[in-house]
């Protein structure tokens, strides 16, 4: 006999809750409105529902499919890490930067190449004339990296590094530089962007043909799994996909495919997948259509999560969870009234945040003028603090304004589901014929049988778009009249 919803809920307490809480207890309690109403941690569907179709669809935190998070408690355990993305000129100025923002309230660090150190090229070569450390750091030596981190203790800060054709270099150095503060490799934490698929795709920074660039990445997941057990191994990157000129649709099919890619190659390189599997990572892309981003992180997680079980036979629930970094969209900051782009970010960060990201970046408002000014960083960062409120406000007005529960859900994201739980037959069908390509820059079935996934792909997005909106009308009847 199924049980209803609240006896799950009192299930998921006891196996899911409890266990984390007694090793990370939750920031505070309880968690209260201004008014002193107390919030619960899950807001459950009022009525009669299908529970087991509940349960498949969405079910509750850190449990499969993980569609509402990949942590029980999610931020009432811990925020999102706070991760600017930093990196210009030499070691030193971008160490200056990097001291800048720790004191400011960081609690991550990501550092930006330049382009001759992404391609591989010392920066005193004839091909690097121009170009050292103008979109980054040059890093072409350990001494370099050294420098970078001077003061920097890399026990007690996590670091992401965007590089990837020569990932496994700039890896080592990292690891040197602990070595030499006399930190082992088992206690760095970070991550490798180390997605060359999506090089070869969107953005363009490769060395070598796909095939040794595949065994380049499933020789690091070997190593990392063995010697430096948390860090992430690989960032699967929508962002630039999305930068690009990708729908959000696209975003997630191309970037799922490529992870299919990733987890294949490493299978056929003898490596188990409850081994390399649970020290994957994502990195996704937050633009202005504000439900459809929360619903594109939410749909992102069930999929992975299902693939990673059913495709793939993966045993160990950390293998199943899909943990991403969020960037706010570049693409989207205009250079004209660059004050306009304060509440874009803003409005960004909280679509980022209410879908569940585990760190994010929050751009600078004069990013598509120059490199961002300090009072430029202080601003951007506070609209991480402001990403905060607007959760805790949201929170409250569901509970305080009852006779309007559902339409204010919305604005929480949780119905937000109902775009994808509704509509995502056909977008999931799209992306899993995305994903039978296995990744056609390595394996081959060819350009056109992309093209026809990204179809059905935008065949399936528009089909869920026209179920939303029955959505939106049965939720909000006096929709219709406006």
């Amino acid at each position: 006999m199924t049980n209803s919803l609240q006896e799950r809920k009192q299930d998921w307490e006891q196996a899911s809750v409890a266990p984390v809480i007694s090793r990370f207890p939750e920031r505070k309690h309880p968690f209260t409105t201004s008014s002193d109403i107390e919030l619960d941690r899950v807001y459950l569907p009022d009525g009669t529902c299908d529970v087991d179709a509940y349960m498949d669809n969405l079910g509750f935190p850190g449990e499969y499919p993980f569609t509402r998070g990949v942590q029980p408690t999610m931020y009432r355990g811990r925020l999102w890490t706070m991760r600017q993305y930093a990196g210009y000129a030499t070691a030193e100025e971008t160490n200056a930067r990097y001291r800048f923002l720790l004191d400011a309230g960081q609690t991550g660090l990501s550092v930006a190449f330049d382009l001759p150190t992404q391609i591989g090229y010392d920066s005193d070569d004839p091909m690097a004339l121009g170009e050292v450390g103008k979109v980054g750091v040059s890093i072409p030596s350990l001494r370099d990296m050294a420098r970078l981190f001077e003061g920097i203790p890399l026990d007690k800060v996590s670091t992401s590094m965007t590089i990837n054709a020569p990932a496994t270099i700039l890896l080592a150095m990292y690891i040197a530089v602990g070595k030499q503060q006399g930190v082992e490799p088992a206690k760095l934490r970070g991550t490798v962007q180390n997605d060359i698929l999506k090089e070869y795709i969107a953005r363009g920074t490769y060395i070598f043909p796909p095939k040794p660039s595949m065994r380049l990445i499933t020789n690091l997941f070997d190593y990392c799994a063995r010697e430096v057990p948390h860090w992430n191994t690989i960032s699967i990157s929508g962002y630039h996909i999305r930068e690009a000129g990708s729908t959000a649709v696209q975003e997630v099919a191309f970037t799922l495919a490529n992870g299919i890619a990733y987890v294949q190659a490493a299978l056929d390189a003898g490596l188990g997948v409850d081994d390399f599997a649970p020290q994957l990572s994502f990195f996704f892309n937050a633009h202005n259509n504000f439900l459809e981003e929360i619903a594109k992180f939410r749909a992102a997680r069930r999929l992975w999560a299902r693939i990673m079980r059913e495709r793939f036979g993966a045993q160990d629930p950390r293998s199943w969870q899909l943990k991403f970094h969020t960037q706010t969209g570049g693409s989207t900051l205009t250079a004209q009234q660059p004050g306009n782009n304060i509440v874009r970010v803003t409005l960004q960060a909280l679509a980022a945040v209410l879908g569940g990201t585990q760190s994010l970046h929050t751009n600078s408002m004069d990013e598509a003028l120059a490199l961002p000014t300090e009072a430029a960083v202080r601003v951007a960062q506070s609209r991480e603090d402001e990403a905060v409120k607007l959760l805790a406000e949201s929170q409250q007005r569901v509970v305080e304004q009852q006779n309007r529960l559902r339409q204010l859900l919305l604005f929480r994201g949780e119905y937000a589901t109902q775009f994808q739980s509704e509509g995502s037959g056909g977008i999931s069908a799209a992306m899993q014929r995305k994903a039978s390509c296995n990744g056609s820059a390595v394996g081959g079935t060819g350009s056109s049988a992309s093209s026809k996934a990204v179809s059905a792909a935008s065949s399936g997005v528009s089909e869920a778009g026209r179920r939303w909106c029955g959505v939106i009308a049965r939720l909000c009847p006096e929709s219709g009249r406006k």
